[in-house]
């Protein structure tokens, strides 16, 4: 056999090489037959697998626990992935309102396939066990939530849908694996966008899903079918994103916890949301499920309207008023603009989000940095600046 040309000596290359290669030449019919047969990793051609793409996945999957996990070409793709690969006409799905906003406009395709759909506010997860039916064949939810940072108790999920048979699917995109695995929680699949606090750069766009290798076969399946492959130049981004990703979540999530403690105090907040507050009305669950922190997610609104929260993020220096999150640097939007544009209007303010409500991913940049910028913004709310 031929040596690797990347390592013909044997020793390995301190980084993971992109390899950017569509299709690879068969060596033997027999390796060919063990590729095809899956009894070794091989590769054949990019849309079945990619030796960058399966580096970054085993190790999402060994953060969150799991025996193995997909990545694909986003956060939706992955959630998309999971619904294509077990729902069928005739099956019901509970989904919570309080995910994100593009949830919903799959949820428009997955009816049309016949899939009947139940949603819920969080803040009434204890009583799901009056929407649960036969055909419930699946209980999708986020936690904490995006974007008012509500808090469902995992393990009260899983004992609703264990005597149906239903699948519990967690996406742990706010909490990321550093404060929270859903796994051990009973979840059956936890699902991230990776474009988030994984990459952490706002350099890449990648989705995945971990859980069983049972799992992780049947959801290959979809993503060859589909072709939502990740590219290999992404999956090395994200493979170097986690090099620093503990360090990233424990300098954001400190970070966040002394910020809420700051907004806690100001007159200009009327409503703050963090699970890290004991405030919060689901701090007991938090602590219990969650750890090493609360993530850096929150949200609060800002004065009595939007053009107050309007006021408040233009006058902002340092923090950044984009969407997305989980990046290096802290980033504000108003959701009710931005993430839950997929939402009809009538539907973006019933399950607690309002026209003055922002949330706020916190980064890595020094506490004083950020509480002197909120500080001075906040300020012009009072004097009616901007």
């Amino acid at each position: 056999m031929r040596s690797d040309p990347l390592t013909p000596y044997g020793n390995r290359p301190m980084v993971t090489p992109i390899v950017n290669a569509v299709n690879y030449e068969y060596l033997s019919f027999d390796i060919l037959r063990q590729i095809t047969d899956g009894e070794i990793d091989g590769y054949t051609y990019h849309r079945d697998d990619n030796p960058t793409v399966r580096n970054v996945e085993h190790r999402i999957a060994a953060l969150e626990n799991a025996e193995d996990c997909i990545v694909c070409t986003s956060g939706m793709a992955a959630c998309t992935l999971v619904f294509f690969s077990y729902l069928s006409a005739g099956d019901h799905l509970i989904i919570f309102h309080d995910t994100y906003g593009a949830n919903y406009k799959v949820s428009l395709i997955l009816e049309r396939m016949g899939v009947d759909i139940t949603w819920i506010d969080a803040e009434e997860a204890d009583q799901i066990g009056e929407h649960v039916r036969p055909e419930t064949k699946m209980i999708f939810l986020e936690t904490p939530s995006n974007p008012l940072c509500k808090i469902i108790d995992i393990k009260m999920i899983r004992s609703v849908a264990e005597p149906i048979e239903a699948m519990v699917i967690v996406d742990n995109t706010f909490a990321t694996p550093y404060h929270q695995n859903p796994l051990e929680l009973g979840a059956d699949l936890v699902v991230h966008s990776a474009t988030k606090a994984l990459g952490g750069h706002n350099d890449l766009m990648a989705g995945a899903v971990a859980g069983s290798k049972e799992h992780y076969n049947r959801l290959w399946f979809t993503r060859q079918a589909i072709g939502t492959t990740l590219d290999s130049y992404s999956a090395f981004l994200l493979d170097r994103g986690l090099k620093t990703f503990e360090l990233r979540m424990e300098t954001m999530s400190r970070n966040a916890q002394q910020i809420a403690e700051l907004l806690q105090s100001q007159p200009a907040i009327s409503r703050l949301m963090y699970p890290g507050l004991e405030t919060h009305p689901s701090y007991k669950t938090a602590t219990r499920q969650m750890k090493n922190g609360f993530s850096n997610m929150m949200a609060f609104d800002v004065g009595e309207c939007e053009e107050d929260a309007k006021r408040f993020i233009t006058a902002l220096k340092t923090v950044w008023h984009a969407v997305s999150l989980g990046s290096t640097e802290s980033l504000i939007c108003i959701p009710y603009l931005t993430t839950m544009l997929y939402l009809p209007p009538e539907r973006r303010t019933t399950f607690g989000v309002q026209t003055n409500t922002v949330r706020l991913s916190v980064g890595i940049e020094p506490f004083d940095q950020i509480a002197t910028d909120f500080k001075q913004a906040l300020a012009c709310i009072s004097k009616g600046e901007g």
